[in-house]
């Protein structure tokens, strides 16, 4: 489906810079407390809201580019679930937005993803 937003143009109310990608083919949307995350058919990720909080994915926009079959969140990271258990982590890191230090052991297999406010926990 399409997006429609509204609110606080600052924390995801406005999602201009992104609406010609959330025109059609959004399937769930997920949030932090001031960003947004869409997932679109075909699994292609498209976020918006406070760049600091998950709504700026550029630092890994290729690896959420397709493949992406559920997200989670904490009050100010993302943490996506690809195709084959891939995780992929952004947004604030220290609130879960960084994952590197256990990149290794995420990059397969994860078939559920727990949160809390500040912390993911992955099976």
């Amino acid at each position: 489906g399409e997006v429609v937003t509204w609110g606080s143009p600052f924390v995801g109310g406005d999602c201009s810079g992104v609406a010609d990608r959330l025109a059609a083919g959004v399937t769930a949307i997920y949030s932090t407390e001031s960003a947004f995350a869409a997932v679109k058919e075909g699994g292609e990720v498209v976020t918006w809201g406070s760049p600091y909080h998950g709504g700026d994915c550029s630092g890994v926009a290729d690896r959420l580019a397709a493949g992406v079959t559920a997200i989670y969140s904490t009050n100010m990271a993302f943490a996506a679930v690809k195709e084959g258990g891939e995780v992929v982590t952004w947004g604030d890191p220290a609130c879960g937005g960084d994952c590197s230090g256990v990149a290794d052991r995420l990059a397969a297999g994860v078939t559920a993803i727990y949160s809390i406010e500040s912390a993911f926990a992955a099976v």
